[in-house]
């Protein structure tokens, strides 16, 4: 029998509960290795603080050589010492890293290139050329194959139309449904109107070019692939009669830039009336796309909340975004959902070119206006493969540890960014507001404090405004172990220990 592979969730510590979504990456990796006969090893680590325990416990007895690791940004610092103590432990050990970190730095690379400019992006390149055996750009599920073989090239760029491991939407028909029998799915808590609730992906890719949105040069997460309807309802049924879950939150990017949406809705709810199921279920949408008949297509299919990415209130950062929609858009979007019976929740950003007292005002004038049920304010990160991150000059190098970026739009506002060192530094996207905001950013007006500040004041506000409750997070788990006691397991499942 072939040596399993481990492959390895990270920590997040930046969410306020890591216990919310399975990362459902990873897991379709594991049902591709399942279904081609491969032993597999998933390592949970999420909400895990002692994580390097569990990984020193794990490696001494696991007869797994190839670890696979998937990592976004801010998961990089505990991949790095993920592989510190893998290659500590074991000398032979071959340490794959994937996911949308590695498929995000080696875009902004591509970009930096094709333009023969300086950036950042080759220094966290190089990040992971010195802690990694193997990186995988783009699609995993069929490069992992390629990526355990012992001659694997430093760099497997599936991240490329051309690519052989470039998924299809035939391919994605074809593949199993994500390894969830691999975690403990009980351990994660997400709910839905009360209802148990897993996360789904029925379309990959985004074509919009927001600035502050990673991804918009990676031809993985610009092209929109999707699924059929038969599999997206499939999968949904096989979740329903295997483990009882009638709650899905679709985590596709905007569910309404399939022009089919409506026909998917539709069979969604069919679906529901063939089983006997009330599905409990939410996901996102773009605004300026929502119509009447996509409102009421989703209440129909059992969408009682959707979420969107209005980001701000003000004409004037919407023009700096590139987002397309207007504050007239966004209101009318709204509208359409309140009237046939959807809640919504109203994603909104801080710290975007030109960001001033003004604009923040707007923003919450604008929420209080248009009243959703419930909203989050974060403040922005660059992260590369945005044009926040890619399209940014070198300001001042004056701290050679901490050199400025700055981005300007076609208007002449700024968004100044701080030098982030990713292997030692969780660049946080969203901070825990018990413990305060973060912010590697800064406007010609607002200065990170401040914008950190206005972020708080602007939360305080609106949820006293709309008498909106804040949802406190769940600790952290600590995994306990005694002498190479294997992992419990809530941590580990292994389809060569579990069948």
């Amino acid at each position: 029998m072939a040596q399993p592979i481990c492959l390895i969730i990270p920590p997040s510590p930046f969410l306020l509960d890591e216990r919310v979504f399975p990362f459902l990456g990873p897991l379709k990796i594991a049902a591709m290795l399942e279904e081609a006969k491969w032993p597999v090893e998933v390592l949970d680590l999420s909400g895990i603080t002692n994580f390097i325990d569990v990984i020193e416990d794990h490696v001494r007895t696991s007869a797994a050589r190839h670890f696979g690791i998937t990592a976004t940004t801010p998961q990089f610092p505990a991949a790095v010492r993920i592989a510190q103590a893998i290659r500590s432990a074991r000398t032979d050990a071959r340490i794959i890293i994937g996911g949308t970190h590695a498929t995000l730095v080696v875009a902004a690379c591509k970009y930096e290139v094709a333009h023969e400019r300086v950036g950042r992006a080759r220094e966290a390149y190089h990040q992971l050329e010195a802690n990694f055996d193997v990186i995988v750009a783009g699609d995993g599920e069929e490069t992992i194959f390629l990526a355990v073989e012992d001659d694997a090239p430093k760099l497997i760029d599936a991240d490329d139309r051309s690519s052989p491991h470039f998924l299809t939407n035939a391919r994605l028909n074809e593949m199993p449904f994500p390894a969830r029998h691999l975690i403990d799915l009980a351990s994660y808590h997400y709910t839905i109107d009360g209802t148990p609730a897993l996360s789904l992906i029925a379309q990959l890719g985004c074509p919009y070019k927001c600035g502050f949105c990673a991804g918009r040069a990676s031809p993985m997460l610009r092209n929109i692939r999707t699924r059929s309807d038969e599999n997206i309802v499939a999968e949904m049924t096989f979740l329903y009669r295997n483990y009882g879950y009638q709650g899905f939150m679709f985590y596709d990017d905007e569910l309404n830039v399939n022009p089919k949406m409506v026909t998917l809705m539709r069979k969604i709810a069919q679906a529901g009336r063939d089983l006997g199921v009330e599905w409990k279920l939410r996901g996102f949408v773009k605004s300026e796309r929502f119509t009447d008949e996509q409102a009421e297509a989703m209440f129909q299919a059992g969408f009682r909340q959707v979420l969107i990415g209005f980001e701000s209130g003000s004409p004037r950062i919407l023009e700096n975004i590139q987002k397309i929609a207007t504050c007239d858009d966004n209101t009318r979007c709204v509208e359409i959902a309140h009237k046939h019976g959807l809640k919504v929740k109203a994603l909104m950003s801080l710290g975007h070119p030109g960001e001033s007292d003004e604009t923040i005002a707007q923003t919450r004038d604008w929420l209080i206006k248009v009243r959703p049920s419930d909203f989050d304010a974060s403040i922005i990160t660059p992260y590369p493969g945005s044009p926040y991150y890619d399209h940014a000059l070198l300001f001042s190098a004056s701290q050679a540890d901490k050199p400025t970026w700055v981005y300007t739009c076609d208007n002449g506002d700024k968004l100044y960014q701080e030098e982030v060192h990713y292997e030692r530094e969780a660049d946080y996207y969203k901070g825990d507001p018990n413990d305060g905001y973060t912010s590697h950013v800064w406007t010609d007006y607002l200065s990170p404090l401040d914008l950190v500040v206005r972020r708080n004041e602007l939360e305080a506000d609106v949820r006293k405004e709309l008498g909106i409750s804040f949802n406190p997070s769940r600790p952290a788990m600590l995994y306990e172990h005694s002498m190479g006691q294997s992992p419990s397991a809530h941590i580990l499942r292994s389809s060569s220990l579990l069948g």
